[in-house]
């Protein structure tokens, strides 16, 4: 059983076509491992055990008959509480949203159970996709599997949690500063995050149903696994052209080249100025480097002319206030409160690092939006897109930190992070190597490369050119052979 549910998505897909074991079978290991975990992980916030059996008992059926329902058939996964979900709860860790029973699945859902795949249940998250901890007022706050003290992250905890867990083999998150990666990283999975609009959103909150559709840049949906076969099979599966979001261009997924190690031209970087890593982190991403280059790739320490993390965040800061505005329901005067608050606690009297972490500049943004405002950020948007894809065309990959720090323990929202000795506010620590490529809309993958001294996982981020996930994944995959591998955390 424990071997069942640490076994990749795509592997138990292939073991139930070839009956050498049954769906139904899968679907028990994986409710026994759940059983046995999820009461002191919490990453399982819904499971709808009833109808996962039902289904894979009509999956063996169908098999039995000869019939095929695709490339999952029969394998349960799981769906971050914030994709809706027909006849099963979805509440975004959100209270009003607490009894809400969808009447159809998210576009990206409505394409796994087409592929087969039998929804187990919903998986835990911040409030909303709020935060870089995954905690909200319906359920218990998400624990590390590497370590209960320690946070899983956010807002996709619960997704990263249960996927390292062996709760489930496949998970779907989204992604608008780091949603999907930095959970990746602190719990040492596989993570991904693609081209901005290369997914549909349709059906995924944190536009409260009601509210109209600001999320139109930035917001990516991507998915979490053991594996890259498994990941490059589900963004396979849940990519391409919507008729709920014509935004969503009808763009073929892209063909590899092919190169292998040898063949690579890669950039990297242990950190950015402004923003130091945690020293095991920044050692681990330099021996990977050396080993990379000893392998025979080409590889050069390089950040792009022009990098400016203080613009580039104040940016990012404007233009996540003008799609979020109107997203969900907010009382501007606490807005305003809490903004202050955040910023006067993280950065503790210090004026370069304030500059650096406030958005508090973004307030008249958020308070009196203008929608000259909103095209004048845009703008900018496309110049800095344009900028990051001109800098990128002579590399194939870039490879960067994930985050600050490997996970922390849990804190009250938004406290600050120390990073070696130094007070940094929250979302800078957590968002400052993820949130730019939201910005730019460049892919980026998660690997894991390593733990620390105290056994936290550390993940790599490697970011590739827009459009092209295929080439990005396999040329992730070829590093993941010299570098890369998942490990079953202690205890399950």
């Amino acid at each position: 059983m424990s071997d069942l549910v640490f076994t990749p998505a795509h592997q138990l897909a292939q073991m139930i076509r070839d009956r050498v074991v049954s769906a139904v079978e899968v679907l028990d290991a994986h409710l026994v491992q759940i059983a046995k975990h999820n009461s002191k992980l919490n990453a399982i916030c819904t499971l709808d055990e009833e109808r996962a059996r039902q289904q894979a008992q009509q999956a063996d059926e169908a098999l039995a008959r000869g019939e095929n329902w695709g490339i999952l058939h029969g394998v349960p996964i799981t769906i971050k509480d914030i994709f809706e979900t027909a006849g099963l709860r979805t509440t975004a860790g959100y209270i009003p949203l607490k009894d809400y029973v969808p009447q159809q699945d998210a576009t990206v859902v409505a394409r796994l159970r087409a592929a087969g795949a039998v929804i187990l249940g919903k998986t835990n998250m911040a409030e909303l996709a709020g935060d870089f901890q995954s905690t909200n007022s319906l359920f218990p706050r998400v624990n590390n599997p590497w370590n209960l003290n320690y946070t899983a992250g956010g807002s996709s905890g619960g997704s990263a949690a249960a996927v390292a867990a062996g709760l489930s083999p496949l998970d779907i998150g989204n992604d608008i500063a780091g949603s999907i990666r930095q959970p990746a990283h602190f719990c040492g999975v596989y993570g991904l995050k693609p081209t901005d609009r290369r997914i549909s959103t349709a059906g995924m909150i944190p536009e409260v149903p009601g509210m109209p559709y600001c999320l139109r840049q930035m917001m990516t949906v991507g998915c979490f696994a053991r594996s890259l076969e498994d990941i490059r099979l589900c963004f396979s599966l849940i990519a391409g052209a919507d008729l709920r979001r014509p935004d969503v261009p009808p763009i073929s997924l892209d063909m590899p080249c092919g190169k292998t190690l040898r063949d690579l031209k890669i950039a990297w970087i242990d950190e950015w100025t402004e923003v130091p890593v945690a020293v095991e982190i920044r050692d681990t991403i330099q021996a990977i480097a050396q080993k990379l280059s000893q392998a025979g790739a080409q590889i050069e320490r390089w950040l792009p002319k022009d990098f400016d993390l203080s613009k580039i965040l104040n940016l990012y800061g404007r233009m996540a206030a003008y799609i979020n505005i109107y997203a969900q329901p907010i009382n501007r005067y606490n807005l305003r409160r809490s903004w202050q608050q955040i910023f006067r606690t993280a950065t503790q009297g210090d004026k370069e690092l304030r500059k650096l972490g406030d958005f508090s500049c973004l307030l008249p943004e958020l308070l009196n939006p203008r929608l000259k405002g909103y095209f004048e950020t845009l703008t900018e948007r496309d110049r800095f897109i344009a900028q990051i894809d001109e800098a990128l065309e002579p590399w194939d990959v870039w490879l960067t930190p994930v985050a600050a720090t490997p996970a922390f323990t849990h804190r009250p929202a938004w406290n600050a992070i120390d990073i070696e000795g130094k007070s940094y506010p929250h979302g800078v620590a957590n968002g400052a190597y993820t949130m730019p490529f939201n910005l730019s809309s460049h892919p980026a993958v998660v690997i894991p490369i390593g733990q620390t001294q105290d056994g936290l996982p550390i993940g790599l981020q490697i970011i590739g050119k827009r459009w092209r996930e295929m080439e990005l994944l396999a040329i992730a995959q070829e590093l993941n052979r010299a570098i890369g591998n998942f490990k079953r955390p202690l205890s399950y």
